[in-house]
């Protein structure tokens, strides 16, 4: 096995792009990621997330740029990459039928692991699911489910994962249960790509945002950083901050609008 880079950002990206027939889906997207930070990468239905997340974990080639994962290029370096990251997609792949426990160790035996058993029941306990171990996944409700295929996607302890719409379809309470979660992989110096939707999601979690609008990122910064876009606030009995949806909705306004902020902004990146 390859040993990690130790130096550099955890992820990196330089003018990716990517096309389908006519469709331009990535047109020029640069980002990093520090080791160890949560990263939340924002945008409409059919911004170009999942495919930018395609391209990182080696499942689709780029038109054109550059990505690495700690230092190994994606494209050159594929076999490399895979032994750095984890993919958990939008909807958790787990086997109903078997149990928490059972699925866990399950994936522990199909990566040769030692003592699958304690490993499963290790990540039954970090994830609050040892009660649940014994049952049958069908019998989980959707937060317990998510936070079982995280589960999974750290055997191996990789030091990179990726987490496409982690909390589609789940309702709030299942969904602070995942946040809980990745917050918990963070701190214990994980990496974490955070594809959203939920602005809500990407306030609570993320060390850096970025919007990526018509395949190219708008604007890129932490949350304090995004806030000094927005013209000052008005004071009259309380003071009024912008919401990170207010944001949003703000740099992806028009075409026009967004060209200007990408320009204005480019120093956050």
């Amino acid at each position: 096995m390859t040993a990690p880079s130790i130096d550099g950002p955890a992820i990196r990206v330089q003018g990716l792009r990517k096309s389908y027939g006519k469709l331009d889906v990535l047109r020029g997207v640069d980002f990093e990621v520090a080791r160890g930070n949560i990263f939340a990468l924002l945008g409409s239905n059919g911004a170009g997330k999942t495919t930018t997340v395609r391209i990182l974990a080696t499942l689709l080639k780029a038109d054109a740029g550059t990505a690495n994962i700690r230092g190994f290029d994606v494209a050159t370096q594929p076999a490399t990459v895979r032994e750095s990251i984890s993919l958990t997609g939008q909807f958790a792949a787990v086997d109903g039928i078997l149990s928490g426990r059972e699925n866990l160790a399950l994936v522990a035996r199909l990566r040769h692991l030692q003592d699958p058993g304690a490993i499963a029941d290790d990540l039954l306990m970090r994830f609050s699911l040892t009660d649940a171990g014994p049952r049958k996944v069908s019998t989980y409700s959707g937060g317990m489910r998510r936070r079982l295929d995280i589960a999974m996607s750290l055997i191996g302890k990789p030091p990179v994962i990726f987490l496409d719409e982690p909390t589609a379809g789940l309702d709030p309470e299942a969904r602070i249960e995942v946040w809980h979660a990745v917050k918990e992989l963070a701190e214990d110096g994980t990496t974490v790509l955070l594809t959203t939707q939920y602005l809500d999601e990407a306030e609570q979690l993320a060390d850096r945002i970025a919007i990526l609008h018509q395949g190219r990122i708008i604007v890129n910064g932490t949350l304090a950083e995004l806030k000094q876009l927005f013209p000052p606030a008005t004071v009259e009995y309380v003071e009024k901050q912008p919401t990170l949806e207010e944001i949003f909705l703000a740099v992806i306004g028009s075409g026009d609008k967004s060209e200007a902020t990408s320009t204005t902004t480019g120093g956050l990146g």
